[in-house]
């Protein structure tokens, strides 16, 4: 799927109908919108609900609101985590070297154990 069309596709996503748990992070639950992006960002993103749940989900220990920034170049990527408001800056930053995640900044929230999409919050 390409930009355009993921982008099209997370637009349609108003709250969620079903909360999916991570497999692994019984703890993480993600929302209708989340499961679409992990299930048509390039060949599967699934590798991004593992990110979040193995190194990201560990911080809500610390914080209550998490703002995450996928910011892919098409080839490669940059996972970004911070607080929303801009209180603690950068809490985390990571390089992906290879990705075929369509170009773009996609966006993501978690709190209360959930990630969602922003339109979903």
């Amino acid at each position: 799927m390409n930009t355009e069309d993921l982008s099209l596709g997370l637009r349609q996503h108003y709250g969620t109908e079903n909360w999916y748990r991570h497999c692994f992070v019984s703890r993480m639950l993600y929302t209708d919108g989340v499961k679409f992006f992990a299930e048509n960002a390039g060949n599967g993103a699934y590798w991004f609900l593992d990110e979040i749940a193995f190194n990201v989900f560990p911080m809500l220990a610390g914080q209550d609101f998490l703002h995450i920034t996928l910011k892919s170049s098409g080839s490669s990527a940059t996972l970004t985590v911070d607080d929303g408001n801009g209180a603690e800056g950068l809490l985390s930053q990571k390089n992906f070297e290879y990705t075929d995640c369509p170009k773009g900044d996609w966006e993501f929230y978690l709190t209360d154990n959930v990630l969602l999409l922003p339109s979903e919050y």
